[in-house]
């Protein structure tokens, strides 16, 4: 059995004797090393990784967002003491942010060439990143690419503000409450850019194991099933836990944490795990005791996050790019539990509630993302990934003659490496509608950032943006 990210849900339905729905989680993760009390980000050649304030480690297992990992790899949601302690960490550590960063700005520019040069010379100096580093300025997301020949350059601009630490944790603009863009993530994203070419995508996926299926299976046909807490301790137990896979970046990377954590939440709200923290999105088993909502055809809804990008805006000259759309989305297909225990296909028939789901939450996603920050990181790690491969695709380090080799090179820049998510338990909801049971077992996060650039415009208009957004002559790596 192989239910990844690329594959379709292939069973047939089991019809029979009345029973109940279950829900039936694949949860993810965001979590953090357990070996100091500082941050990690990025480290130079065998120094020991930079400890400075944006990834603080909190507890025996560490925790980040809300949810934490224990020394085995299980995930978990972090309780409300690790939650505090977590906010009071990061507060000490970003103190004294540069004054001038603090301010709101609808298009802050960040010079990739300068950006090189300033770390590698407090590589030199052997001195820590500072926090405005490791921020990237306090850009909230990329909006534009530009590229400049003449002074060796490659820009990447879009809306930035100071950052603040909300009640979780989490390093989120003063404003709109949203997750700042990270260094460690375009790294990782700029390394991984070839290899996604070549089909190597980014993605996350959790499922259970095949016994896990065949015992869950078996279940299912006792005679002694009924609704109550007995029965979803023992639905549970059945599947035991699920597995963790991360393809395209290093399982051990903030990158794959964002990944998993946020298909964690968002299985958390679709079962009702978790109540939605904006108005208008019910959870899916919400949705399904509504009297008008039809008994759903699918046995087993599955949700996954994936690219949302409107076609990309560029001049005429292909030196200036533009990045449009809310860029995630929700999607959803429906499955089955077969004979053996395996998950089949629907035959591409519709589970109009799941869809509705998908639909709902795509449409809440922004406002998700300021009250879920993970949400946010997920949106953030897609636009690196996308802005990561048009610079491949395109070989504009090339064209401009930027020289991107630092900021590739792993003897000289490594990314720090946190403990790899492995499993999470199997959670499960029951509620009466109909004779069916519902499950969900899996779902993910796909990454696929190079169909994005299979669609671009021509914008003349850029040319503008590009023109009054060239790097000034006082060599500072950021600017508004």
């Amino acid at each position: 059995m192989e239910p990844t990210l690329d594959s379709r849900l292939r069973s047939t339905a089991r019809r029979g004797a009345a029973s109940v729905c279950a829900l039936v989680a694949a949860a993810g993760l965001l979590c953090l090393p357990a070996v100091t009390r500082g941050q990690a980000s990025v480290s130079f050649g065998t120094q020991r990784p930079f400890v400075v304030g944006f990834i603080p480690v909190v507890g025996a297992s560490g925790a980040v967002g809300g949810v934490s990992i224990d020394a085995d790899g299980v995930v978990a949601r972090s309780d409300l003491e690790t939650r505090g302690r977590l906010r009071e960490a990061r507060l000490a550590a970003l103190k004294g942010i540069d004054s001038d960063i603090q301010s709101p700005s609808p298009l802050r520019k960040v010079s990739l060439r300068r950006l090189q040069r300033a770390i590698d010379k407090l590589a030199r100096e052997k001195r820590p990143l500072p926090n405005e580093i490791q921020c990237l300025a306090g850009l909230q997301r990329v909006e534009y690419v530009l590229i400049y020949p003449e002074q060796q350059d490659i820009v990447l601009a879009g809306y930035a503000e100071g950052w603040r630490i909300d009640e979780q944790g989490n390093v989120v603009g003063q404003k709109t409450g949203l997750p700042v863009l990270r260094l460690d993530d375009l790294v990782v994203s700029l390394r991984t850019a070839e290899a996604a070419a070549s089909g190597q995508g980014i993605s996350c996926s959790i499922d259970p194991t095949e016994d896990g299926l065949k015992q869950f299976q078996r279940l299912l046909k006792s005679r002694d099933l009924a609704i109550s807490e007995a029965t979803v301790a023992r639905l549970e137990e059945s599947i035991g836990p699920q597995q963790i896979t991360v393809t395209g970046v290093a399982p051990g990377s903030h990158f794959a944490h964002v990944l998993v954590g946020a298909d964690f939440l968002m299985k958390r709200l679709a079962m009702n795990f978790e109540a939605s923290p904006v108005e208008g999105m019910p959870s899916y088993m919400e949705m399904l005791q509504e009297r008008s909502a039809p008994t759903p055809r699918s046995a087993m809804p599955r949700w996954w996050m994936a690219v949302n990008y409107e076609p990309l805006l560029k001049d005429d000259d292909a030196l200036a790019w533009q990045l449009r759309g809310t860029g995630v989305q929700v999607l959803t297909e429906e499955g089955f539990l077969g004979k053996r225990g395996t998950i089949v296909a629907g035959r591409d028939r519709e589970n109009s509630l799941a869809k509705k789901w998908s639909e709902t939450m795509t449409s809440k996603y922004e406002a998700l993302s300021a009250e879920l920050p993970a949400f946010g990181e997920l949106r953030n790690c897609m636009d690196l990934a996308v802005v990561a491969a048009l610079i491949t695709k395109e070989d504009l380090s090339g064209r401009a003659g930027c020289d991107l080799s630092l900021l590739l090179d792993e003897k000289r820049i490594a990314i720090a490496e946190h403990p790899v998510p492995r499993m999470v338990d199997s959670r499960a909801s029951l509620v009466r509608k109909g004779r069916n049971w519902i499950v969900s077992i899996s779902g993910g996060v796909e990454i696929d950032s190079w169909s994005v650039l299979n669609r671009a415009e021509s914008s003349p208009e850029l040319a503008k943006t590009r023109s009054a957004a060239a790097p000034r002559e006082d060599e500072k790596w950021w600017w508004d």
